[in-house]
């Protein structure tokens, strides 16, 4: 389960398409912070970004304009910037998977964990 976990949020680190790059940062982001989210925010940034349906899609489904679900999208996808400006929850993940990353890789596992226990605990080296 881990490892599958690992798997499929590495392709969030990498990616040489800068727009599909921030299309799966704000997917991620939304997977961690979309319970903070309202239900009609969460839904349209589902819809937006993990569907790839359009905006004008989404409204015709919605019925609003296109302006309105923009609006929505937007204003959702600053709110879960917002979250993880102040929490750094992605930021964490990702430092942590490194680390986890590199015992993988025959590193010095204990420097490795403590380097994780740093990270968990917001401790500076």
């Amino acid at each position: 389960v881990k490892e599958k976990y690992f798997a499929e949020h590495k392709i969030q680190k990498a990616g040489d398409n800068e727009m599909a790059s921030k299309d799966l940062d704000i997917s991620f982001l939304l997977d961690i912070y979309g319970g903070l989210l309202t239900d009609k925010q969460r839904v349209f940034l589902e819809f937006y970004y993990n569907d790839d349906l359009s905006l004008a899609e989404i409204a015709e489904n919605e019925g609003i304009t296109r302006q309105g679900a923009y609006d929505i999208v937007n204003r959702a996808k600053a709110q879960l910037i917002k979250f993880e400006e102040k929490l750094l929850l992605n930021e964490r993940f990702n430092k942590i998977y490194d680390e986890a990353d590199k015992i993988l890789n025959g590193a010095d596992a204990k420097i490795s964990a403590e380097n994780i226990k740093r990270i968990i605990y917001k401790e500076e080296a």
